[in-house]
C-alpha cells in the first residue's frame, strides 16, 4: 500500500487482495475454511456490481470515496485487486499522516463458490469463482488482512456480507518480533571492526 497526502487530498493504492493465493482460516456461511479468490472473480464482479464505496473499518455509516464518481478506481491485473483512491476527508487525511492506516480489505455478497474436501485434519478450500463486490475498506483498528471474516445479515436477511479482516489483539497481546540474535550479530560485526 502506498499512501501520499498531496494538497488535493490523501491519495492510496495497493492491492486488496491477490488472487489465487489461499487465506488462512476463515469463518465463512459453509464453516471454516481456507479461502481463495478465483482469478478474473474481481473484474467480473467491478463490471457487475455497480457502484463501490471506500469505507473505513468497514463502517458502512460513511463512504469516503466511490467508483461512480471516480474517487475510486478498481482493477484486476494478473496479482489480483487493486485499488486507487483519492480521499478529502480531514479525518483519513489525518490517520494518513499519522500512518494509522494499516492496509486494504474489502466485503463481498452473492458469492459462488466451489468446495474442495482434503484430509481428515485439514480444513476444506473454498475456490470463490464469483462474488458482488459490496466495497473495499481502509483499515486502521483491525488487522489487513485475507484472513478472517464476519458475516451480518442485510437487507432483510436475504444478502450476506462477507468482510475480510481480523480484529486486533489487545495491545499486551502482540508478539513483537526478537531481533535479539540479529542485534547480537551485528554487535559482533561492529565489534570486530572497530579492534
Amino acid at each position: 500500500m502506498r499512501i501520499e497526502v498531496r494538497a488535493d487530498g490523501v491519495h492510496i493504492d495497493g492491492y486488496v487482495n491477490v488472487t489465487g493465493k489461499l487465506s488462512r482460516p476463515v469463518v465463512t456461511p459453509r464453516g471454516k475454511v481456507l479461502e481463495t479468490i478465483e482469478p478474473r472473480a474481481f473484474d467480473e464482479a467491478i463490471k457487475k456490481s455497480g457502484n463501490i464505496s471506500v469505507q473505513l473499518d468497514h463502517d458502512s455509516g460513511h463512504a469516503y470515496a466511490q467508483t461512480n464518481d471516480g474517487t475510486l478506481k478498481l482493477r484486476e491485473d494478473a496479482i489480483g485487486l487493486h485499488a486507487e483512491v483519492t480521499i478529502t476527508d480531514a479525518t483519513v487525511i489525518e490517520m494518513a499522516r499519522k500512518g494509522k492506516i494499516r492496509g486494504w480489505s474489502f466485503g463481498m455478497y452473492n458469492v459462488s463458490d466451489e468446495m474442495e474436501a482434503r484430509g481428515e485434519d485439514q480444513l476444506p478450500i473454498r475456490h470463490v469463482k464469483s462474488l458482488m463486490l459490496d466495497h473495499v475498506s481502509l483499515i486502521k483498528d483491525k488487522i489487513p488482512c485475507y484472513a478472517a471474516t464476519s458475516v451480518e445479515v442485510r437487507a432483510e436477511g436475504d444478502v450476506y456480507l462477507e468482510v475480510r479482516g481480523m480484529e486486533l489483539p489487545e495491545p499486551e497481546i502482540i508478539n513483537k518480533p526478537d531481533y535479539s540474535g540479529y542485534e547480537e550479530r551485528i554487535r559482533r560485526i561492529t565489534h570486530e571492526e572497530t579492534d
